[in-house]
């Protein structure tokens, strides 16, 4: 194999690849990624074995072929290789080497065979349907931040995508908790999604998949099964292993009755959050809210530290209440809020409170209150 490839389109393939590498490996061919070369494309293929992530971009390819380097070695070599460069990549097979030629640089890398790389199995998909990039990319984005890190509770490490009912339509859904808090988001049904089965999908793949959908004018093709999803443009292609479990019934934990209103700005809001959070020390410290006629006050007593108080000027109505919330939690929340207006729903100061973005329903969390 030989070729000669842009820094810049090198750069963007082999940093797809290098972050779907696991750092500690027991099987060093896991470690490599996998370069075909063939006709003026060459692809970049890395995989754990859950997640397989293919990047293909132009190339002038003098000789086709195919060999595996290590994939973080090759990102740092092009990372630090001059803006603009022509880099050539040169395999010889006798002597298992790479050859990463720029300029005056020159580096020889160590290869393992092709075909000792895994490639994942095919499988037949339920459903298949495209979205653009920022409809994907906002379901995902607003609902990531609730994913919990606990791995007893393994199935709630993901973010469920499923179809749903929304005012008596059928909408497209994305919903994380980790029993703290909740996201809930909608979008418009594509077009071949209805019989799209529900899937976990996993937290790292929620990560890597952001890097597809920068683009806004983009379109993803999304291809489900009941143990894999993939979404694909036309130069990146990345497909997963869903999480095998099921995911519990967040409907019943999405409140209903709560008739208390609070509307606030939400920028506002969330800076008035972060300074009062500023004298806590653990960043689990409650924040207070406390609520009467059009006013409310946030306020932080940390006995080891000091006190903290805020007051804003809101749109409340109802009785007074006062109900606390970990402050790194309502930050998230509020920092979710595109529009201009956060409207909380109370109960009291012991049930979940409800936030969503002005009267938008499309996009709706839920946080459980504290002691305070």
């Amino acid at each position: 194999m030989k070729i000669s490839i842009e820094r810049a389109s090198l750069l963007k393939a082999v940093s797809q690849a290098q972050s779907v590498v696991e750092r500690r490996n027991t099987i060093p061919i896991l470690a490599n990624v996998l370069i075909e070369a063939s006709g003026d494309v060459v692809s970049f293929r890395a995989t754990d074995l859950d997640i397989e992530v293919v990047d293909k971009t132009n190339a002038q390819v003098e000789q086709a072929g195919a060999t595996t380097v290590n994939a973080v070695m090759l990102h740092e070599i092009v990372r630090k290789l001059p803006d603009g460069a022509l880099i050539q990549l040169a395999d010889d097979p006798a002597s298992g080497r790479l050859t990463v030629q720029a300029g005056r640089s020159k580096f020889s890398l160590a290869t393992l065979p092709k075909e000792d790389f895994p490639v994942m199995a095919s499988s037949d998909y339920d459903a298949n349907f495209s979205a653009p990039a920022p409809v994907l990319r906002r379901l995902f984005d607003k609902s990531k931040f609730a994913i919990s890190n606990e791995e007893t509770r393994y199935y709630l490490n993901g973010v469920y995508m499923h179809v749903a009912e929304a005012d008596g339509r059928k909408v497209l859904r994305c919903v994380a908790t980790d029993g703290h808090r909740l996201a809930r988001i909608d979008a418009d049904l594509p077009e071949g999604a209805e019989n799209m089965p529900g899937v976990i999908v996993p937290r790292k793949t929620v990560a890597e998949l952001g890097k597809l959908l920068n683009d806004d004018d983009m379109q993803i093709a999304v291809s489900v099964s009941e143990t894999k999803v993939r979404f694909a443009t036309p130069d990146i292609t990345l497909t997963s292993k869903v999480i095998d479990g099921t995911f519990p019934d967040y409907t019943r934990v999405i409140p209903v009755g709560n008739s208390r209103k609070l509307e606030v700005d939400a920028a506002e809001f969330a800076k008035a959050v972060d300074r009062v959070a500023t004298v806590s020390s653990e960043r689990s410290r409650a924040v207070k809210l406390a609520l009467d006629e059009d006013r409310l006050i946030l306020s932080v007593n940390a006995p080891d530290s000091g006190a903290a108080e805020e007051e804003l000027a809101v749109a409340y109505g109802d009785e007074p209440l006062e109900i606390g919330f970990n402050a790194k939690y309502l930050l998230e929340i509020a920092n979710q809020v595109d529009r201009e207006n956060a409207v909380f729903m109370f109960n009291s100061s012991g049930d979940p409170t409800l936030m969503r973005e002005g009267n938008d329903t499309s996009a709706v969390y839920v946080v459980m209150p504290m002691r305070v």
